[in-house]
């Protein structure tokens, strides 16, 4: 299958997206954003691969792309995100909270350090990046989305996964209430709950073996591509989702 061509949903609006750098889910809603018009700031914490990035969009994109480190853990480096994306492009319509990070690692061996660790760059990471969204869309006199990028492990359970499930939750959580907040500034605030979608990465924290049967349950029989998150992304992000505040998609095709 092939990513289907750009509407222009997008057209005019800026975009900041954090891990954007690589090639998963986050490259994905890059590439979807721009196909659909946007300029896009991209943020991630890794050197060498987002200057890759960049330069790859910027090829393809010329004068609509722009990179800045940003590991969300820092709120120093996310306030440089955000300033760098309004000068660049005078003021932020978008946010794409992309940014967690996973495990596998039973309640009974977990560490602190491991639990904090998940919990701090994929819950508190989407905290700090949407305080800051929220404050500049505040600024600019309101308007905008933000879309969260959340996990049906959320809802679901899975072993060995209880420090990346309990931060996809409270991903949720924090998407609804958010929205609540956020409303009277005319920013909506949903979120996206892929099931499996493959990438380079999803190896190094489960195994083959185990990548392989949660695959055979999806009812496609396969995982994800990551353009297909980064569609329904696109859609949050547009006007088509006008409507729509506080709630979380699920894009997967797994079985009841």
């Amino acid at each position: 299958m092939k990513p289907p061509a750009g509407r222009s949903l997008l057209a005019g609006k800026v975009v900041v997206v954090t891990a954007a750098a690589g090639a998963g889910i986050g490259s994905a809603v890059v590439t979807r954003c721009l196909d659909e018009g946007a300029s896009v700031v991209l943020g991630d914490s890794h050197k060498r691969r987002l200057g890759e990035s960049l330069d790859r969009f910027a090829e393809i994109y010329p004068g609509r792309v722009a990179a800045t480190l940003c590991d969300v853990t820092a709120e120093e480096t996310v306030q440089d995100l955000f300033a760098a994306a309004v000068r660049r492009f005078g003021r932020i319509d978008v946010l794409v909270n992309n940014a967690g990070l996973g495990g596998d690692q039973t309640v009974t061996a977990m560490t602190d350090d491991e639990w904090s660790r998940v919990l701090d760059v994929t819950l508190t990471g989407t905290f700090r990046c949407t305080r800051a969204a929220l404050r500049q869309m505040a600024a600019q006199g309101g308007g905008g989305a933000i879309v969260n990028n959340a996990s049906v492990l959320g809802w679901r359970a899975q072993a060995g996964q209880a420090h990346y499930a309990a931060a996809k939750a409270g991903v949720m959580a924090f998407t609804r209430c958010t929205a609540l907040e956020a409303a009277s500034l005319g920013v909506r605030v949903n979120a996206v709950a892929p099931s499996l979608a493959a990438h380079p990465f999803l190896d190094r924290v489960i195994g083959a073996d185990e990548l392989a049967r949660l695959a055979g349950r999806e009812a496609f029989g396969r995982a994800a591509e990551p353009w297909e998150v980064a569609t329904v992304v696109a859609f949050l992000a547009s006007d088509y989702a006008s409507y729509l505040t506080g709630e979380v998609i699920s894009v997967s095709s797994q079985r009841a």
